[in-house]
């Protein structure tokens, strides 16, 4: 194994993260007509996919980090409902509130993801490698998805390239570089909190704006691509092993 000391390790992943997912937001940009006849797939396969991978990877690792991870869950799971209900109140606009609550989600989400690089690395090389190669290879579809989102949400084309870039691609790095310095004070029960609560957010963004979406706007083979988004992260579990 090449010997490279952790931060380097950190910024690798991190920014091959960002890159990845740039490269994501980039394609659907570049082919809109085809992503706009194709975002009912999209919607199938990431609602696979935010249904699955927290269920079967984010929250059994955080209830071995932190027992009451469950209730951080339900908390991340409440919050988004709250903040839908707010978002829909002060826009007015039940499309627009469906993309930033979603945005929300994924946000979050890449955010944590800089962070658990950060853990994974400073607990030991290896297990930030098979951490970090399940969190790249999901980077791409993330970043099509966030752009879809923005689309969905009645936000322009160049803007929605923009926001996804912000939201998505850069909170990554930014997770990883402000939790480095501090990860001598992030105890493994937090993270365990913390990962519970991206559950419970992501958990909600898939059943009370995808899959419903998804079955609104249902298209000849659709489940396929659901089926796709869970099969998507068995294979990440299987890389993570």
């Amino acid at each position: 194994m090449i010997e490279l000391s952790t931060f380097t390790w950190i910024s690798i992943f991190a920014l091959s993260a960002m890159l990845v997912n740039a490269a994501g937001i980039w394609f659907v940009y570049r082919h809109q007509q085809w992503a706009k006849q194709s975002k009912e797939y999209f919607m199938c396969f990431a609602a696979g996919i935010l249904i699955a991978s927290p269920l079967i990877i984010a929250f059994p690792q955080a209830i071995a980090q932190n027992t009451h991870a469950g209730l951080a869950a339900l908390a991340g799971f409440i919050y988004m409902f709250f903040s839908n209900k707010l978002i829909k109140y002060k826009t007015k606009q039940n499309e627009l509130a469906f993309g930033i609550t979603a945005l929300q989600g994924i946000g979050i989400h890449s955010f944590i993801d800089g962070i658990i690089y950060s853990v994974t690395f400073s607990a030991s090389t290896a297990v930030g490698l098979l951490a970090g190669v399940g969190l790249v290879v999901h980077e791409f579809a993330e970043g099509i998805i966030t752009y879809s989102f923005l689309i969905k949400g009645g936000v322009s084309a160049r803007k929605a390239f923009i926001f996804a870039m912000l939201v998505a691609s850069l909170t990554t790095p930014l997770g990883a570089f402000i939790a480095y310095p501090i990860m001598i004070n992030i105890s493994k029960s937090l993270l365990g909190l913390l990962l519970g609560f991206v559950v419970g957010v992501l958990i909600y963004v898939s059943s009370s704006h995808l899959l419903p979406e998804a079955r609104v706007n249902e298209k000849h083979h659709s489940y396929l691509a659901f089926i796709t988004g869970v099969a998507f992260s068995l294979l990440l579990l299987l890389i993570n092993k």
